[in-house]
């Protein structure tokens, strides 16, 4: 797969290659194969009498290029040079015993860089090409989507050009034409349909801001179409955009600094009109020195309305009154949000969350929770924010209790699967599902909001180390008997043994399945009995599978417990929700074993266990 890579210091485009040696899971970069001393794109590689050819954008350069591969695919040399013409996008296909050439031509005077085509003609890639009779193709019914956007290919004796829908320059989203009359004097295309799932996890999406190219091709080996698809997250130039407005906030931030400091009397800023005197030597140019004597003139009057303006200005807040201290506050506090706005712009991102691939892969999976009808205010919040995260394949609702939604309520970016339980049990939490499709679930309490950048990272690091419970609430049992301890208290030991599964990734078939197990239905009667410690009974359940660890802890960046605005959760009285968990500690430990082995904190490497 070519690709065009861009100079992270120049921002100059060249042509870059990756390799897949398992039907494109995983590509390996080969690095930059094709870098001139102007800017590259589009790369577009065919065959011709068994050698490979490459067409890349070189517009900037004022010509159209073809390259020959010396040693496929790290080494190219000038083949010749097809046309003294800085053409985009360009593509050569054979069609009907002519070799035909179309790009947009943006060498003439008002050329419409995304609608309007230029078609040449010839008998081979290599030979000299013939205009079309009617070039520039005029934009006709679908201007906007002149542009190349792709490959064209062949289908049932039909030729099909994929262009790019206008919204920018490189376009934001792929169309697909099929050629009705393409010869030496007519060109005709009409639209086609194109069904491509939209992005509806916005910017979280791969193509959540557009889409630039397609490259589809048949494959005789295996009878097959093969596509590849680009796409951005993000608009472009977004970060100079975001840089801009940051700048523009800390600009207004600090004019009005300058300007309380001068209602409060603590900035007197008086320019000296000295500096406006002209000089009085002689001078041999007197038209010269006429018009400095006029320039001072001006600024000194502008200078001395400055002046007035800042004796206006001075002193006018009494900041020792109350009515004053108010003005005071009220402008600090406007100043802290103009400040907090502009580092936000500066230095929080983009706001699109990307998932973390495992050597080269990528993976999603399945969000778990459990509810019931007293917080579907909490639920409807919970699916509408997590089902835009990008690794999130479906959200399945355990309804324990109570009417369930219907699927219009949940505003979904994601399939959404409401399992309706007959019973109002904790246990439910970890009931065998044969409809989940991945190998990761991630149980998670509906009242716990983070950033999707959260779940990304513990994602990762579950995909690390599938065998184990990955979860961002840690804690401790130790002591003789056990006793349950919060997050803080085992920070100041420096280890924990135990995840909350209230917000945790595993294998739903390792864990479900334990859970399940003969050997544990003691400590699911006393998860019913006390309506509680269905984690704890997991963490023991892992512990005594494995000698290893079996718990792995990863921060996150923030988390909301919207149960604390709640009166609905179980834990809300943090001491006796305490007790009842020390009572199961010490009763698990006598059925399954000890969990005192601990964790440390910061021991993974990845700094996110902190």
């Amino acid at each position: 797969m070519f690709f065009e890579t861009k100079n992270p210091v120049t921002s100059q485009g060249d042509i870059a290659a990756a390799v897949s040696k398992d039907a494109g899971a995983t590509w390996q970069q080969l690095g930059v194969v094709l870098d001139e001393e102007w800017h590259l794109s589009y790369p577009y590689v065919f065959s011709y009498n068994s050698k490979v050819y490459m067409m890349p954008e070189s517009s900037k350069n004022g010509d159209l290029r073809l390259y020959r591969a010396l040693d496929f695919p790290l080494k190219w040399t000038l083949e010749k040079v097809l046309l003294e013409k800085p053409l985009v996008d360009s593509v050569i296909i054979n069609f009907r015993g002519s070799y035909w050439l179309i790009g947009s031509d943006l060498s003439s005077y008002g050329a419409k860089q995304n609608g309007e085509l230029s078609i040449w003609y010839s008998s081979s890639p290599l030979a000299p090409w013939n205009p079309h009779r009617h070039n520039t193709i005029g934009s006709m019914d679908n201007g906007s989507s002149f542009r190349n956007g792709g490959r064209p290919f062949v289908y049932d004796g039909d030729l099909y050009r994929i262009g790019k829908q206008s919204g920018g320059v490189s376009g934001h989203s792929i169309k697909v034409f099929r050629v009705e009359i393409l010869t030496a004097n007519e060109y005709k295309e009409i639209e086609v349909p194109f069904v491509f799932d939209k992005p509806r996890k916005g910017r979280n999406a791969w193509n959540g801001a557009r889409s630039h190219h397609l490259d589809v091709q048949w494959l005789p080996s295996s009878q097959l179409w093969i596509g590849v698809m680009d796409g951005d997250r993000v608009s472009s130039n977004d970060s100079v955009h975001r840089l801009t407005i940051g700048y523009m906030f800390y600009g207004v931030t600090l004019l009005l600094v300058l300007l309380l400091g001068g209602l409060i009397g603590a900035i007197r800023c008086t320019i000296p009109l000295r500096w406006c005197v002209p000089h009085t030597e002689k001078r041999d140019d007197f038209f010269h020195s006429k018009q400095q004597f006029f320039l001072k003139y001006k600024l000194s009057s502008l200078f001395s309305s400055l002046n007035k303006l800042g004796s206006l200005l001075g002193g006018r807040i009494n900041y020792r009154t109350w009515k004053g201290r108010v003005y005071v506050v009220l402008v600090i506090l406007v100043l802290i949000f103009l400040t907090c706005l502009g580092t936000h712009c500066i230095y929080g991102g983009n706001g699109a969350e990307e998932p973390y691939p495992i050597k080269g892969r990528y993976s999603q999976f399945t969000l778990l929770t459990m509810t019931y009808d007293a917080r579907l205010w909490n639920l409807k919040m919970f699916v509408e924010h997590y089902s835009k995260c990008a690794s999130v394949r479906e959200i399945v609702v355990i309804w324990n209790k109570g009417r369930p939604p219907v699927q219009n309520e949940l505003k979904s970016a994601v399939p959404v699967r409401v399992r309706v339980e007959d019973k109002n049990t904790l246990n439910n939490r970890f009931n065998m599902d044969e409809k989940i499709k991945t190998r990761a679930v991630m149980e998670l309490d509906d009242d716990i909001m983070m950033p999707c950048d959260d779940l990304e990272r513990g994602f990762k690091v579950w995909r690390e180390h599938p065998d184990r419970i990955v979860g961002y609430y840690p804690r401790l049992a130790e002591g003789t008997p056990l006793e349950y301890r919060n997050e803080r208290y085992a920070r100041q030991q420096g280890g924990y043994n135990m995840v909350l599964t209230g917000a945790a990734f595993m294998d739903h078939g390792l864990a479900f399945e334990r859970y399940w197990s003969k050997k544990a239905e003691v400590g699911r009667k006393m998860v019913d009995s006390f309506f509680n410690c269905e984690d704890v009974l997991l963490n023991f359940l892992f512990a005594n599978a494995s000698s290893m660890s079996t718990v792995e802890y990863v921060k996150p960046a923030w988390a909301i417990d919207m149960s604390k605005f709640s009166g609905v959760a179980i834990s809300r009285n943090t001491q006796a929700h305490y007790h009842v968990r020390s009572k199961c500690l010490a009763k698990f430990s006598e059925v399954y074993g000890n969990l005192t082995a601990k964790r440390l904190f910061s021991s993974r490497g990845d700094g996110w266990d902190v």
